[in-house]
């Protein structure tokens, strides 16, 4: 499944041109987001997703296909299996970011500083600011809470793997620190009721208590509806040992988020027939064991399983996702 709409960012977070090469001006994204993303009416939820560490476009390219060609064959086979749900027509949009570098402790500490600063001092935050708040004005926005939410509204999920995860919700904090006037979120209650239904993140490049700390802003005030649902494996060893001497601690990928404890649920990684209840899914953060089934890496290879994500099972969390949604 090619994605409908790919793009791509500098090393300072702005949008690149794809005809001219150059960063697109501030002033003049929503003209390119309008020229280059169209979101037919016939879509009922949008997909944006940001890949991770040591990809470089044509890789990125090629796995948001895989991710995305899964989650159309998991609903094609089983839709039935998804209550509320009803028919998916996915519309998928690849956001490609500079992440490439060697495979050792140099390159990781490089790559994770540059996705700090891409959100922080440069413009990735603002950028995902538009990009989001360009789809949230463009989609038919589901029901407003306590009413039901329908069908005829296009939901918006966001997914991201590895550093490309963190990117992700940094620059999402970022966006609702500065409140920026360019976002189309509405603003009546602090906790953004039109905004993402949905944060699924494979195998998260980040210590287990940056979420106490770095962003505890997403909690409590950030544009984020439903659950933060992130996986982990302890056959992942770029999120396993290399974070550990990177960053003194294994990562979210490796050991799971812990903290704030008390915004924390677990569960395991479901098969294809076994359906997630919206009760266990119904806090904050949600820690989803992968180890059965993220285990493949070669030995010779730094990063283990760390990339293992491209299974029916990936699709079936992030469809069961999109469906507690409604």
């Amino acid at each position: 499944m090619t994605p409908h709409t790919v793009l791509d960012l500098t090393e300072d977070g702005r949008l690149r041109d794809p005809d001219t090469q150059h960063p697109v001006p501030t002033a003049g994204v929503p003209g390119f987001l309008s020229r280059r993303l169209h979101v037919p009416e016939s879509a009922t939820d949008i997909v944006v997703y940001v890949h991770g560490w040591r990809t470089g476009p044509a890789a990125a390219l090629a796995g948001a296909r895989r991710l995305f060609a899964l989650v159309e064959r998991v609903h094609a086979a089983r839709g039935d299996a998804y209550p509320g749900l009803g028919p998916w027509s996915g519309h998928y949009v690849l956001v490609r970011w500079p992440s490439m570098s060697n495979p050792l402790l140099p390159g990781y500490r490089r790559i994770r500083e540059r996705a700090h600063a891409m959100s922080t001092r440069g413009q990735a935050g603002e950028v995902l600011a538009q990009l989001l708040g360009y789809l949230n004005r463009e989609r038919r926005l589901p029901g407003a809470p306590p009413t039901l939410r329908t069908a005829a509204g296009q939901y918006l999920h966001c997914v991201g793997h590895s550093f490309g995860g963190r990117f992700l919700v940094e620059a999402v904090q970022a966006a609702a620190d500065a409140r920026p006037a360019v976002l189309g979120w509405h603003r009546g209650n602090p906790r953004y009721p039109y905004t993402l239904d949905s944060l699924l993140v494979f195998q998260m490049a980040a210590p287990p208590r940056i979420f106490a700390d770095r962003f505890h802003r997403i909690l409590h005030d950030a544009p984020v509806n439903g659950p933060i649902a992130l996986t982990h494996s302890r056959a992942d060893r770029a999120t396993g040992r290399w974070h550990r001497i990177a960053e003194g601690t294994a990562g979210i990928g490796f050991a799971g988020a812990a903290a704030p404890a008390e915004h924390i649920g677990a569960l395991r990684l479901r098969a294809l027939d076994t359906s997630y209840g919206r009760e266990e899914l119904d806090h904050r953060i949600v820690n989803v064991d992968a180890h059965h089934r993220f285990r493949r890496g070669r030995l010779w290879r730094p990063a283990g399983a760390h990339s293992d994500i491209y299974h029916p099972e990936s699709a079936h969390l992030l469809l069961s996702l999109a469906a507690l949604a409604r």
